[in-house]
C-alpha cells in the first residue's frame, strides 16, 4: 500500500531511529519542559507521517535541519497557544467571582480561542492582519486600508477570503 506521507514511512522510522533523542534534546533545551519536548517530538514525526503526497525526492542530506524546521513550526504553535492560554487565565482571574464563568465554559471558551488561533495561523499574513484590524480591533476597511497602505480593493478581498476561511472551517 503506498504511503500517504512525503517521505516513505522506512525513511520515517530511520529518522526516528536515528534522530527522536537529539530533536527531543533540541525541542527540552528550548521549552526547559521535559514532557513538553517529548509530546513536540512525536507531534514533528506524525506530522511528517501525515503529511500530504509529494513526488519522490531524493533522500534527506539535511536530516536534522529538516527535523528542526517541522519542531519549530510545531513549537511557535505551541508557545502561541500557551501565552493566548495565560493571557485568557489572566483575564479571568481579573473579573468579579460572580461574574466568572463556570469552570465547563472556561474550557469551551478556551477551546474556541485555540480553533480560531489555528484558523488564523492557516491564513495568508496579509489577510490574516486585516481580519483581526476588522474583527478584534474593529477598524473599518477604510481606516485598516489607510494603516496598511493597501487599496479598499484589496481589504475587501482579504476580508472575503478570510471570512470564506472561517465559514469552511465551521462545524
Amino acid at each position: 500500500m503506498p504511503s500517504s506521507s512525503s517521505l516513505p514511512h522506512r525513511e520515517i522510522a530511520a529518522l526516528y531511529t536515528d534522530h527522536h533523542g537529539w530533536l527531543q534534546g533540541w525541542l527540552r533545551r528550548r521549552l526547559n519542559h521535559a514532557g513538553d519536548a517529548a509530546d513536540l517530538a512525536q507531534d514533528t514525526f506524525v506530522r511528517l507521517l501525515t503529511a500530504p503526497a509529494a513526488p519522490a525526492e531524493a533522500p534527506l542530506r539535511e536530516p536534522r535541519a529538516y527535523l528542526a524546521t517541522v519542531a519549530r513550526r510545531l513549537l511557535l504553535n505551541h508557545l502561541r497557544r500557551q501565552s493566548l492560554e495565560q493571557a485568557y487565565l489572566q483575564a479571568l482571574a481579573a473579573l468579579p467571582a460572580p461574574q466568572a464563568p463556570s469552570p465547563e465554559q472556561q474550557l469551551a471558551i478556551l477551546q474556541a480561542l485555540q480553533e480560531i488561533d489555528a484558523m488564523l495561523d492557516g491564513l495568508p499574513p496579509k489577510v490574516r492582519t486585516v481580519f483581526i484590524l476588522s474583527q478584534v480591533e474593529g477598524l473599518t476597511y477604510a481606516a485598516i486600508a489607510e494603516e496598511l497602505g493597501m487599496g479598499l480593493r484589496s481589504v475587501k478581498r482579504y476580508m472575503a477570503q478570510a471570512m470564506a476561511e472561517c465559514i469552511l472551517l465551521a462545524p
